[in-house]
């Protein structure tokens, strides 16, 4: 990963001079300011024109592929594949219909130096399907611009090995890197990954996802979704998201991490899970973590958090219009190792939160300030502290006597009023996790799968 966050910052501020739907954008070579001019392309990542191609593969068949690998060992390399030609629903999401390259049954399929352009509705880049499945991509570029489309898809177990990869998709409900039923395993480092369109988060997972040393970013969507019993971890990544479109009304808030349970069948229920170690997370619009319909461990480790919107907030969990009314609340475990943060949190009346401060972490914020929500349980390991900027109003605490910084504000513990310089014993809440009655990899046995709801991505 080449660039710092002051060129983040630079590049969100230019892709956001243009439109995010269907359009060409493409990473600036060079950006201007008043007073210094920066090369902020990193050149190990691949572009179109510096891949030779030796061969083209074509499909423009409704629901064909330019390239299918059926149980088999096959490669390719130095080559650009065109895919136009649509499909819908199921069998384009789940099991990898209208792909351009499509690999299944036990298949591994290795592909290096290529050029990846689809121009159809559903009508995925790279597709990995089924147990035994595996795709090993490497410096490719991937662009897709219909609608439900995303750039690297895995599903029904299949496995994704991806390395510096040039991912760039325009359309709605297309993510650059994307799962669904079935989920599987995602390997990506290096590279960058780019998305537009509404409702296109750069990683949607049903799986377990890994990404390390890239650049992730979203224009109009949030940067990563979690749903269900699946993980996202990001290793030194810097991911910027701007969620500032409506792909459903079933939520009010914006987010640049949305962990939830839509209860479609595409994802066991269960524990969710998102882990984030060093690089940065600069968030555009709305909170930076929202939480819903599930039970979630969150885990932090030195990463630079930034969210230039001052209503936002850190963290919500809370009802939205996934699941059932009343029991449909987010049950966070947020764990905090050498990290600081700023920002208030919110946990609603159905919904709980365990907070965990270690390692010499630093938080700054306010928590439940109007006295309205779910129990919450807050642990400052010594050597960890919290600054509250406002009133806030807990469960139950665990603290050293010199962990709390009331900076002016109250903070109340099961209705107590905390007294400044004293220490706490508390007991976290426990939370119950629901074990998923979809069967292995979320499939439902002797019927059809059910068609998506309206908002999934």
């Amino acid at each position: 990963m080449k660039k710092n966050l002051t060129t983040i910052l630079s590049i969100a501020l230019c892709l956001s001079l243009s439109a995010c739907a269907n359009n060409e954008t493409q990473i600036p070579e060079t950006i201007e300011t008043e007073s210094v001019e920066e090369e902020i392309v990193d050149t190990s990542i691949p572009q179109k024109e510096d891949i030779t191609i030796s061969e083209t593969y074509t499909s423009v068949e409704d629901g064909g592929h330019a390239i299918e690998a059926d149980g088999e060992t096959v490669s390719y390399s130095n080559i650009k594949v065109e895919k136009t030609g649509d499909s819908s629903g199921d069998e384009a999401d789940f099991y990898g219909e209208n792909a351009a390259v499509f690999a299944t049954n036990g298949a591994t399929l290795d592909l290096s130096a290529i050029v990846v352009e689809t121009d159809g509705t559903h009508a995925n880049g790279v597709f990995s399907y089924g147990e035994g499945t595996t795709v090993n991509i490497s410096d490719s570029v991937i662009e897709t611009s219909g609608n439900c489309s995303g750039g690297l898809m895995t599903t029904g177990g299949g496995t994704m090995n991806a390395t510096n990869l040039n991912i760039h998709t325009t359309g709605n409900s297309s993510a650059a890197i994307r799962s669904d039923r079935g989920g599987g395993t995602v390997n990506v480092s290096e590279g960058s990954y780019i998305t537009e369109g509404k409702g296109s988060p750069v990683i949607y997972s049903t799986a377990d996802i890994t990404v390390s040393d890239a650049y992730l970013e979203s224009t109009s969507s949030q940067g990563v979704v979690v749903e269900g019993q699946n993980s996202v971890t990001l290793n030194n990544v810097e991911l910027v998201a701007d969620n500032n479109s409506k792909n459903s009304d079933k939520s009010d808030w914006y987010q640049a991490v949305m962990i939830y349970q839509s209860m479609s069948g595409d994802a066991d229920e269960g524990l969710a899970s998102f882990t984030m170690i060093n690089g940065s997370l600069l968030n555009k619009n709305g909170d930076i973590f929202f939480v819903n319909n599930t039970v979630a461990t969150i885990t932090l480790e030195n990463v630079s958090i930034i969210n230039e919107d001052s209503d936002g907030y850190f963290l919500r969990a809370a009802a939205a219009g996934w699941g059932s009314e009343g029991s449909n609340g987010g049950h966070v475990s947020l764990e905090m190792n050498d990290q600081d943060v700023e920002g208030d949190i919110i946990v609603d009346e159905v919904s709980s939160l365990n907070m965990y401060l270690k390692d010499g972490s630093a938080y700054s914020g306010a928590i439940n300030e109007e006295n309205e929500g779910g129990e919450i349980y807050v642990e400052i390991q010594e050597g960890s502290t919290w600054t509250l900027t406002g009133d806030s109003y807990i469960t139950s605490l665990t603290c050293s006597a010199d962990s709390i910084d009331l900076n002016g504000y109250k903070l109340y513990v099961n209705g107590v009023e905390y007294e400044a310089g004293t220490s706490a014993s508390g007991d976290a809440i426990e939370v119950t996790i629901s074990s998923s009655s979809h069967g292995e990899h979320g499939h439902f046995e002797g019927s059809e799968p059910p068609a998506k709801p309206e908002g999934k991505h």
